[in-house]
């Protein structure tokens, strides 16, 4: 009988994540730079570029790939004829792996599980409790399946109980519009079909633990209907546009992943889910020979990239940057923004609001200033701050008009798309929404030449911050105007592809 040893589970799994912290799945990082070569739009391209040199410079210093270092889920199939020797339940082994992870000194991952969800919303200082599924099957073994799930991804998760006679295909053109670029592709969409609700949800997230190979699928043929059907999606969900950032472009999805389930005859539950840029996973099995750690991949897995800066590119200081500047700049156009910068997102902006209700002063005056949407990595080393992406603008729409009027807030820069609400806020206030790559926290965070609190230290990592930062990339997602590269650009892009696609049935 194989005894598997509570430290040997708990070295494995804090070994693991802090693993996909810094690494990318080699088949990722290939799947992203394929892409990348024959992306054509160039928003795109330089999306992909920044992301690939991001995780490049992960692998290489050790340090998350995303500032939003992930909720952790776990798959794990303990084998009927093992022996446990072990005072812990396996829940509190697995979370004693994750709570070592996370407070590894030399690699700090930022704690964001919140327990009492619907109240408090207190954080578990360790990014504890991870959600795990466990079964007992036949074996000797325990095989074991970690990731680590950014909120921006997992927030665009969408589930659907369908008729049994309605089309999959159909409902997943329509809903992945509606995701926008939160989920930061491109990155991998997980199909759960059939069983009951919870069950479609537990094998979407799943199946988003297999390696990419849709090539290799599209090479050998489809062989069932499920393969058929990862094949079609594939097709058009990238025949949409959307491209890499939601910036239009040709690739959307590097892959489609679909778990099925037998399901009642009344049903037809589906639910998908994404993984992001950040794709973060690994798997070890456990046989009784003690702990198993993780492997490190070769660095000539990379390309090695440089992010070209373009003639047209705009260096603009943000210590004197005025309204005429921000009026001239276009949707669309990259700039390299230097100087200081606020920091805030959701808890920041909520209490800001509740300020001006109240008719409070608030704590700083952002007339005239940049906000960017971040929770930061807490620094190592030494660091100035810790990987630091953007966070998801829309969660932010809801502030927006009552901040840019009542503070004379110039722009935003975060992540993704903005509500139709906050871009006539934005168009109103002649202010500028930019956008930050989702996916290239380590690469931003190299900016960041100095910060400090300057405002609710209370909040930590959703604390106010003053970066003084040196040509930090950014795109014009939202102008003064109210046009959206969001917008725009997919349009642009699903017409360029419908157009290409009609030349070459033609020929």
């Amino acid at each position: 009988m194989t005894v598997i040893h509570q430290d040997d589970l708990i070295d494995s799994v804090a070994d693991a994540l802090q693993f996909i912290s810094y690494y990318h799945p080699a088949d990722f990082v290939k799947a992203v730079n394929e892409a990348y070569e024959k992306e054509q739009s160039q928003a795109a391209k330089d999306a992909m570029a920044q992301i690939l040199i991001n995780s490049r410079m992960s692998a290489e210093g050790h340090r998350p790939l995303c500032q939003d270092t992930g909720i952790v889920t776990v798959f794990i199939r303990i084998g009927m004829d093992i022996q446990w020797d072990a005072e812990m339940s396996v829940e509190d082994m697995i979370n004693e792996g994750v709570r070592r992870a996370y407070n590894h000194p030399d690699n700090l991952l930022r704690a964001s599980i919140l327990a009492d969800p619907a109240g408090k919303r207190i954080n578990t200082k360790d990014n504890t409790p991870a959600v795990i599924h466990m079964t007992v099957v036949p074996g000797d073994e325990v095989d074991v399946r970690v990731a680590a799930k950014g909120g921006g991804s997992e927030n665009k998760s969408k589930m659907v109980m369908l008729n049994p006679s309605d089309s999959i295909v159909d409902w997943v053109l329509k809903t992945v519009p509606t995701m926008g670029a939160g989920w930061c592709p491109p990155g991998m969409l997980g199909l759960g079909i059939g069983g009951t609700a919870e069950k479609a949800a537990v094998m979407a997230k799943e199946s988003l633990m297999d390696p990419i190979d849709i090539h290799q699928l599209k090479a050998r043929g489809a062989k069932t209907r499920i393969e058929e059907l990862r094949l079609e999606l594939y097709k058009k969900v990238n025949d949409l546009g959307i491209g890499a950032q939601g910036l239009g472009g040709l690739t959307t999805v590097l892959d489609i992943k679909i778990l099925d389930y037998p399901t009642h005859a009344a049903s037809l539950p589906v639910c998908m889910i994404p993984n992001c840029a950040a794709t973060r996973h690994a798997h070890f099995t456990l046989t009784g020979n003690g702990p198993v750690l993780q492997t490190p991949p070769s660095l000539d897995d990379w390309p090695k990239l440089t992010f070209e800066v373009g003639p047209t590119t705009r260096r603009v200081n943000l210590d004197t940057v005025t309204q005429q500047d921000v009026e001239s700049w276009n949707s669309g156009e990259t700039i390299l923004l230097s100087g200081k910068m606020l920091t805030g997102r959701d808890a920041v902006h909520k209490k800001l609001c509740a300020m001006l209700d109240a008719g409070e002063p608030l704590p700083v005056d952002l007339k005239g200033r940049f906000i960017y949407y971040v929770g930061p990595v807490d620094p190592v080393r030494d660091e100035v701050v810790g990987p630091a992406g953007p966070t998801t603008a829309t969660r932010m729409d809801k502030f927006t008009r009552q901040v840019l009027e009542s503070t004379g807030l110039m722009g935003m820069i975060g992540k993704a798309e903005r509500g139709p609400a906050a871009i006539e806020a934005i168009k109103d206030n002649k202010s500028v929404y930019l956008m930050a790559v989702g996916g290239a926290a380590y690469l931003v965070s190299k900016a960041i030449k100095s910060s400090r609190t300057v405002a609710f230290p209370e909040l930590g990592m959703e604390a106010i911050y003053e970066f003084d930062v040196q040509d930090m990339p950014v795109t014009v997602a939202v102008d003064s105007r109210g046009e959206s590269a969001h917008i725009t650009g997919p349009a642009e892009w699903k017409k360029r592809i419908a157009s290409s696609k009609e030349v070459t049935f033609k020929k």
